[in-house]
């Protein structure tokens, strides 16, 4: 039997963890919906999420990370750990005291950033904006502890070394648990004949677990600097040529990212003006969508980032690009059977794991479903992307980025007056599905050949309409069990286990990406 590949190991690893965040974040969700449902309070909390989260992709979460792995990788390989340890460095100090700056920034402007007709959430009331200002102000704490965190990510994927990155977002769930186990509830819950301390803090609980689960991200890598011997230095030098390197190949990402990031926030402003909990129905539709795309998008996308870099370095383009087309190929035939599958099976998972009433669970359904769609082009979204930032050529993400917002914005402001919140969803799934188009289109000129995708395409599709027969004719050939979480479990099982009969090809990629 032919050994995984290391890239396949790591993927699979990450596979593992993320499903371990995701079962958490499951976990997380079902406290927090029970709690609050599609109220009017939840709202306020999650749109007052964005804006902190906006400053944390855009300066290290993302932005920077992207556009900083490749450069440290290739210092790292020519110039040794020393140099590449002082890059991080001072790449690290520059990027905390720029996140400090913008956070008293947002703070101070915190009520026209959320009431401005282009801004968060114009249509919340003023109970509601009130609200939001104390939380968007509190979760500028956790923005500060990201800045490092996020970074700290990067250096140690740059080093090859993925567990303890994998780890930090399942103790940053552990923390948002312990806000909406411990400090939001009124009354504590009930275990056996345990009763759980109850603080009372509502959603500003929440905001408090989400600071002490960034405070857990950053702890938990600590060790993994410590192994590769990392020493910080305070100092900045702006006139380093590995830092101004980053930063060029930074200033096209941080468009990117801002674009990418304006999209949720159009997406919270076009939803606040919609009916109540139309905010928490596109948070939880998302986040739905977010569980196979994380394992199979992400999870692949990010293992393969230092490896293509490292081949892009050495010039060997020959195997970089079939790296990159089997990686195209398993997330095509994997994604399509998933979302379609999983369509087919939410609605009895959502009642149980949210605990909605009928209406609200077709709400979150309706959304969620259109977001699955999109779960492909959001996939091969992250490969592309990757790809051109392992080649360090940021402009042409920037272009599928500016696009994409211009295409979100156009289908919110025609859908979202016909369709509520499932117009935003499904604005959201076309943009990103035709930026995943256009980004092939620019990627094949830049490869030795052009990436061979259409069986792949076709099998995903098969796949997927049998799978999909198969959950459905579960659901609904056995009525004792159709509308129970066990229905959806036993058709999304034998639903994805034919699919894999169909898509066995790519099956056996994944194995040797």
């Amino acid at each position: 039997m032919k050994k995984l590949s290391r890239l396949t190991k790591v993927s699979l690893l990450l596979a593992g963890l993320f499903g371990i965040d995701k079962i958490l974040g499951v976990a997380r969700q079902m406290i927090i919906s029970r709690q609050f449902g599609l109220s009017a309070e939840l709202d306020v909390f999650n749109a007052a999420n964005n804006l902190p989260d906006m400053l944390f992709m855009l300066i290290s979460g993302g932005a920077l990370a992207i556009a900083f792995i490749p450069i440290l990788s290739e210092v790292l390989t020519q110039k040794g750990r020393e140099k590449a340890w002082a890059l991080f460095s001072n790449i690290l100090n520059i990027a905390f005291i720029i996140t400090a700056i913008a956070a008293v920034i947002v703070a101070i402007l915190a009520r026209p950033l959320i009431t401005n007709e282009l801004g968060i959430a114009p249509g919340f009331s003023e109970a509601q904006t009130e609200a939001s200002i104390r939380l968007l102000r509190l979760n500028l704490i956790s923005t500060l502890i990201f800045s490092l965190s996020g970074l700290v990510m990067a250096g140690l994927q740059a080093n090859q070394h993925f567990l303890l990155p994998a780890l930090a977002p399942i103790f940053y769930d552990l923390g948002q648990i312990f806000g909406a186990l411990f400090l939001a509830p009124t009354e504590g819950y009930t275990i056996g004949s345990i009763t759980l301390p109850a603080f009372g803090l509502g959603v500003d609980g929440l905001v408090y677990g989400v600071i002490i689960g960034a405070a857990l991200h950053l702890l938990i890598q600590i060790p993994g600097l410590i192994r590769y011997k990392f020493k910080w230095s305070p100092k900045i030098n702006i006139h380093d040529p590995e830092t101004r390197k980053v930063f060029r190949m930074m200033a096209p990402r941080l468009v990117s990212m801002f674009c990418i990031q304006l999209i949720f926030l159009a997406q919270d402003n076009f939803a606040s003006r919609l009916e109540t909990g139309s905010v928490t129905a596109l948070t939880y539709g998302w986040w739905i969508m977010q569980v196979p795309q994380t394992l199979i998008g992400t999870s692949i996308a990010t293992a393969i980032l230092p490896t293509l870099s490292e081949f892009f370095s050495s010039e060997r383009f020959d195997e970089m690009k079939e790296k990159i087309e089997r990686a195209a190929q398993v997330m095509l035939a994997l994604t399509i059977p998933i979302a379609i599958v999983a369509g087919v099976v939410l609605t009895p998972a959502v009642q149980a794991f949210l605990g909605l009433d009928p209406l609200d669970t077709a709400r979150v359904v309706d959304v969620s479903r259109i977001f699955l769609i999109g779960i492909v082009g959001h996939s091969l979204v992250e490969l592309f992307v990757r790809s051109f930032y392992a080649m360090q050529k940021p402009k042409y993400p920037l272009i599928g980025a500016v696009a994409t917002l211009i295409v979100f914005i156009l289908f919110s402001l025609i859908l979202s007056p016909l369709l509520q919140a499932r117009g935003v969803a499904a604005a959201n799934t076309l943009s990103y599905s035709l930026q995943a188009v256009l980004l092939l289109v620019l990627l094949n000129p830049h490869l030795v050949s052009k990436l061979k995708l259409s069986k792949s395409l076709l099998r995903g599709i098969v796949g997927a309409l049998v799978g999909g027969a198969v959950a459905f004719a579960v659901l609904t050939w056995t009525p004792r069990i159709s509308d129970s979480l066990i229905g959806a479990a036993a058709g999304g099982v034998l639903g994805l286990l034919v699919a894999a009969v169909v898509i066995r090809p790519e099956l056996i990629r994944l194995r040797e990406l």
